[in-house]
């Protein structure tokens, strides 16, 4: 088992030439009047995604800087295929979900293309940065809508940098001088399995891997595992080099259950045995004023659309948070992670 597993793959089939003179083809503007996300639709029928993009890496780089998510929606994207060439495109390949957190199914086993979740439709997902608990995470994160749900179901995306912003002085600064701990216990109470979580159903393995990317392991009895792992609060964007609210700090936090599931499982578990929770850097609790706090900034930074057919979807992971609504309806929304980050490559000066 390797930190990161990247598969690149050579784009299938014949595609058509494009113009020199892209910036004709398409154009990008603010969603919202607050700039965030950007909409990037074609210009004139026929402009494929996928030729477009890998002729135009750096422009859409520069404009995933701007807008830190950008919705690409009219270019006919059809099916798990083409949304896979169009990561290869843009981002060189798609990473396999290693050290997971939901439940999710890979959709192929030619791809490392995956259900967005596959929590009940009836549950909201609260804001987070995919993967931002753990010492690797993409730094590009992708969503595709094949069926859009009958009702609900949105992908609600925010702003890192206004949370930063926002998040009270003296909050900022115990953070970013502790750090967070994130502890995990796995096929306790709702949590997943570890061999859910590490793709594996070797213990050497699994220690292994978690000693190569810097958690902690420890086997409790009932072949059952606790990880521990110290991260940063706040991180340097590795191209803009902007400070940036970047954790998982407020999700994993026991606080952020729904209150019925945290009363059961408090009833069940201690503090360090529930499936996960976090705590400051130095293993002091952290208050629930804090976390209130934090997740009302959440809420407030949030924006949302209705999904169409076809609709593909670019996060910068770190400047963005996603989250999902509750939904009716058959709803299938795809994603995919790209370009392995180090959050020990991303410490402030």
């Amino acid at each position: 088992m390797s930190v990161t597993s990247l598969s690149s793959r050579p784009m299938r089939g014949a595609r058509k030439r494009i113009s020199s003179d892209t910036c004709s083809l398409v154009s990008f503007r603010p969603l919202f009047e607050a700039g965030f996300p950007l909409l990037c639709t074609p210009s004139m029928p026929g402009v494929d995604l996928v030729a477009w993009a890998a002729q135009n890496r750096e422009l859409i780089q520069q404009q995933l800087h701007q807008g830190a998510a950008i919705l690409f929606r009219g270019f006919d994207v059809t099916g798990i295929d083409q949304f896979n060439q169009c990561i290869d495109a843009i981002s060189g390949g798609a990473l396999q979900y290693l050290f997971r957190a939901s439940p999710r199914t890979q959709i192929s086993g030619r791809f490392n293309i995956y259900s967005s979740t596959d929590y009940p439709a009836g549950e909201r997902i609260f804001p987070h940065n995919e993967h931002s608990y753990s010492p690797v995470f993409p730094l590009h994160l992708y969503f595709y809508c094949d069926t859009p749900s009958e009702t609900g179901g949105q992908t609600p995306l925010g702003d890192t940098r206004l949370i930063l912003d926002r998040v009270d002085p003296q909050v900022r600064e115990e953070f970013a001088r502790k750090g967070i701990l994130y502890v995990r216990n796995y096929g306790d109470g709702m949590g997943l399995p570890w061999q859910t979580v590490f793709q594996s159903e070797v213990r050497s393995e699994v220690q292994a891997y978690c000693a190569q990317i810097g958690v902690e392991a420890e086997w409790k009895p009932g072949n059952r595992l606790r990880t521990r792992q110290r991260g940063p609060a706040i991180v340097r964007h590795p191209q803009t080099g902007e400070r940036i609210w970047f954790n998982h700090g407020t999700f994993f936090n026991a606080l952020t259950l729904p209150d019925s599931i945290r009363d059961n499982l408090m009833r069940e578990f201690g503090p360090l045995d529930l499936p996960q929770n976090t705590f400051f850097g130095d293993g002091t609790p952290i208050g629930e004023d804090v976390v209130r706090h934090l997740q009302q900034i959440y809420r407030d930074v949030m924006v949302e659309f209705a999904w169409q057919k076809g609709d593909v979807v670019l996060l910068d992971n770190i400047l963005t948070v996603h989250a999902r609504n509750a939904f009716t309806g058959r709803r299938k929304i795809l994603t995919a992670m790209a370009i392995a980050q180090k959050s020990a490559d991303l410490a402030l000066d």
